[in-house]
């Protein structure tokens, strides 16, 4: 099977869906290549219960359409897939689903993009041609446990934070999160909420905010420069926190919003995990060192016996996988060479969205831009 389009986009998460949308709002043909059987499928399927966007609702709307004016400031998963399903259904998003895409090349002489996909339902390849390549897969889209010693000998459950729902099944484990970043200490506030006897490894520094923190750092930045925004958030942290360096939490030498704009590293916002290690109901363990059956063993001659581990160890980008051609676009990890906001396009063609590390937000402007910059170089043809 062979079907010719203008755009052909890999990947219909929100940065996949929100792009067919901008395009479709032009009357730009672009068809969407999902290898999920849902579009969304992070948020549908591999989100745990409590998870809610950690920026206000006004920092996370879709292009061309904004939230409800009921809808909570932090939005609830649930009511952020709602609206996903309302934004599909009203821009006429229309993905192909569980095409496993196996190779996209630039061809030369035809100056298009072949795109091959494997139908998981039928097992037949298909073909899609198109002028311009829209990489939507993201840098969320594979999961990624760490190599750690003796991994393979734990006898009790190992999971990657895409598997977690909820604790109810852990009330009475000795569960391990392993990473600190918002997935890893929302998982662990919601261990310990459950009654499951809670440690988490904090390997890196980490800065600690409340969300109201967030938000008056996300309205300063409009107005003043990162490094003053940085200094009147610290302040209020510290205010609020004290030194969590006696339980274990360093703050990087870096501001939050600083760090997050160079690295991609986003500040922890605190949902009540700060109060529970303050209270020693969470504990605050080093690296791993090695692991041997059921004990682990830290970096400091500390140990422990644990029944479950929980990896909160972040993505990475599966683009490396698949394109062969990259237009100059991607590096080695498959993460975009150039940095925002001139990250987004490429060569021959070419475009990214949602590789920005800008969330939401980020995926809102990347679409728009790559919509209307495709628009333009139609005109021009």
């Amino acid at each position: 099977m062979k079907q010719e389009t203008v755009v052909v986009i890999v990947g219909a998460g929100p940065a996949g869906i929100a792009t067919s949308a901008c395009l479709n709002l032009l009357n730009i043909p672009n068809v969407v290549l999902e290898r999920e059987d849902c579009y969304a499928s992070l948020w549908q399927k591999k989100a745990y219960d409590r998870l809610k966007l950690h920026l206000a609702k006004n920092f996370c709307e879709l292009p061309h359409m904004p939230f409800p004016l009921s809808t909570p400031t932090f939005v609830p998963k649930n009511m952020f897939v709602e609206y996903l399903h309302n934004y599909v259904y009203h821009f006429n998003v229309d993905p192909l689903y569980q095409r496993s895409v196996e190779s996209a090349l630039y061809d030369k002489t035809t100056k298009k993009w072949e795109v091959t996909a494997k139908n998981m339902v039928s097992g037949l390849v298909e073909e899609y041609i198109g002028e311009f390549l829209v990489v939507a897969t993201g840098e969320n889209s594979e999961g990624v446990i760490p190599s750690v010693s003796g991994l393979d000998s734990f006898k009790g459950s190992v999971m990657h934070s895409t598997e977690y729902e909820n604790g109810r099944k852990f009330g009475d484990k000795n569960v391990l999160v392993v990473g600190a970043g918002n997935s890893g200490m929302e998982i662990a506030y919601d261990l310990c909420n459950w009654g499951a006897q809670t440690s988490i490894v904090v390997r890196n520094p980490v800065h600690v905010v409340s969300k109201e923190l967030v938000q008056l750092g996300m309205y300063l930045l409009k107005y003043v420069p990162c490094t003053y925004v940085d200094k009147v958030v610290l302040m209020f942290s510290k205010l609020l926190y004290g030194d969590l360096g006696a339980f274990g939490i360093r703050r990087p030498s870096k501001g939050p919003f600083l760090l997050k704009h160079e690295t991609g590293r986003s500040p922890v916002i605190d949902v009540g995990t700060i109060s529970w290690i303050m209270s020693k109901d969470i504990k605050v363990m080093p690296a791993i060192k090695d692991i041997e059956d059921d004990m682990i063993k830290f970096a400091d001659g500390q140990k422990g016996q644990f029944d479950a581990i929980v990896f909160a160890t972040g993505f990475k980008s599966t683009v490396r996988k698949w394109l062969k051609d990259d237009g100059d676009l991607f590096n080695e990890k498959g993460m975009p060479k150039r940095t925002s906001p001139n990250h987004w396009k490429g060569e021959d063609g070419i475009y990214c969205v949602g590789f920005a590390r800008g969330g939401l937000f980020g995926i809102s402007n990347d679409a728009k831009n790559i919509a209307n910059d495709i628009a333009q170089m139609i005109r021009r043809n």
